[in-house]
């Protein structure tokens, strides 16, 4: 978190830059805040700063109703940091608590209960159940604000035990009723959701290049699986308790989202993946003034400000599209790809437009992946072996420490550095991976000036940590529209 002096300035001055950074509350008053509150700013001893609502909400303060402290971009910290508590909190907005237990969150990060309890208290002022507490209530509100589901429904759905632990805990929270904070919803107006759909705002720290997001997913867009238009981009959900859809349309200041879900449970999950899909937690004011720096680098910022690494709704279709991508162009993978989703694709119960089918289940690739993929027998294996290694106990998730996942990967048959690096990139979110042997990046270079040959590129880039990730978005945009790439 930043300091308590630095805090303070950007309270005064309303900085939305410092949004989900911290909270700020206030004693006289009981509520805490985002830094950029349009509320008039308390004195400095009225003042508190903590680094989660969480923490805000287990020191005795409640969500402020005016400015919505749980409705802003999440901290960019929890990609930039790999240790234990940012892999922690990945999990915990995915949901791991109120699916798994602490028990179970803490198995998957490979600790004891006891031991993750301690850091993240120690390091964001809640333990898990904290934590997974302040996750529900923004669950909760959501549901209470964007549909007509019954309040026990919504309950069942944010993952609360009881009725009566839904209602205390929305009143401990945000001081109101889930009744009251419905009918507030419904006096500020807005169109009124299409039946069975969700419709929420998606926050994100400005500059944001949803040209550049768009452009990317859309080059490498899989019928059926995935839709591209202009200005919008759908694709199926694969969660924890059922499927989904989700249609995203950027705005001025935020993402449009329209969800679909089979199982209301999914809603938190659904959205932490498609947050992290779009990269809408990253600081680009960070990653500019380190990328800008450089005087090669800085032109291509300039024409693509914001720009964003995407990310991943299912670790396991990224893994076999990163193989299947492997030393062919964007288009070739992507027919490749398609195939393969038409041939072990599970058709959605209820398509949504274009959208008519979800990735294949690793029991699937195990099964079929050689009679139905074209092409190298060995790339079909590849694939065929991820599959198994999937429904043998092989973990890819969020939660993976890199270097950890990274050793996993490279035992498994057909994949190589590019590929394990690639998907650290798309899965872990990791901020500081630069495939500097792909070959259009190393275009992208040649097309900026910069060393193309990858060791030099090596070499160049140590000024850009640790966002190097950004820097190869930057490098493959260079020479996106005339030539092929990575999947």
């Amino acid at each position: 978190m930043v300091g308590i002096e630095e805090a303070y300035r950007a309270v005064s001055a309303r900085d939305p830059r410092f949004d989900g950074w911290f909270v700020h509350a206030v004693r006289s008053t009981g509520i805490y805040c985002r830094p950029s509150c349009p509320a008039r700013t308390p004195k400095r001893a009225n003042s508190a700063f903590y680094p989660t609502a969480a923490a805000a909400q287990g020191a005795g303060f409640r969500a402020c109703l005016r400015c919505l402290p749980d409705a802003v971009p999440g901290s960019p910290e929890w990609d930039l940091r790999a240790d234990l508590a940012g892999r922690a909190m990945r999990l915990i907005d995915d949901g791991a608590v109120d699916r798994d237990g602490v028990a179970g969150l803490a198995a998957a990060l490979g600790y004891s209960p006891r031991h993750l309890t301690r850091v993240l208290t120690a390091e964001l002022g809640a333990g898990p159940l904290g934590l997974a507490r302040a996750h529900r209530a923004h669950s909760a509100r959501v549901l209470i604000e964007t549909t007509p589901v019954p309040f026990g429904d919504v309950a069942f759905a944010a993952g609360f035990a009881s009725l009566r632990q839904f209602n205390e805990t929305i009143r401990e929270v945000f001081a109101t009723t889930p009744t009251l904070m419905r009918a507030r919803a419904q006096r500020r107006g807005g169109p009124p959701p299409a039946p069975g759909a969700i419709r929420l705002r998606l926050p994100f720290r400005a500059p944001y290049d949803a040209a550049g997001v768009l452009a990317f997913l859309g080059a490498r867009a899989v019928a059926g699986l995935e839709d591209v238009g202009p200005g919008h981009y759908a694709r199926a959900l694969r969660l924890p308790h059922g499927t989904g859809t989700a249609t995203l349309r950027p705005e001025a200041d935020h993402v449009s989202c329209t969800l679909r879900l089979s199982d209301l449970r999914d809603l938190g999950s659904a959205v932490s993946r498609l947050r992290g899909l779009l990269d809408l937690d990253a600081d680009p004011v960070a990653v500019a003034e380190v990328l800008g720096a450089d005087p090669l680098l800085a032109p291509q910022l300039a024409r693509h400000p914001g720009v964003r690494v995407p990310g991943s709704v299912d670790p396991t279709e990224m893994l076999v599209r990163a193989v299947l991508g492997q030393q062919v162009s964007v288009a070739a993978a992507r027919t490749i790809t398609e195939r393969l989703v038409a041939a072990l694709g599970e058709p959605l119960a209820e398509p949504d437009g274009a959208v008519t089918a979800l990735f294949p289940t690793p029991a699937a690739l195990a099964e079929h992946a050689r009679d139905v993929l074209p092409g190298p027998r060995r790339r079909a294996e590849a694939v065929r072996a991820i599959g198994e290694a999937l429904g043998g106990g092989l973990a890819v998730h969020p939660g993976r420490d890199h270097d950890e996942l990274r050793r996993d990967l490279l035992a498994l048959p057909g994949v190589g550095p590019w590929t394990a690096d690639y998907v650290l990139l798309r899965v872990l979110g990791a901020p500081d991976v630069l495939l500097d042997g792909d070959l259009a990046l190393r275009r992208g270079a040649a097309a900026l000036g910069l060393p193309d040959e990858p060791a030099a590129l090596g070499d160049r880039a140590r000024r850009w940590r640790p966002w190097r990730s950004y820097a190869g978005m930057l490098l493959w945009t260079a020479t996106a529209p005339r030539i092929g790439g990575t999947t």
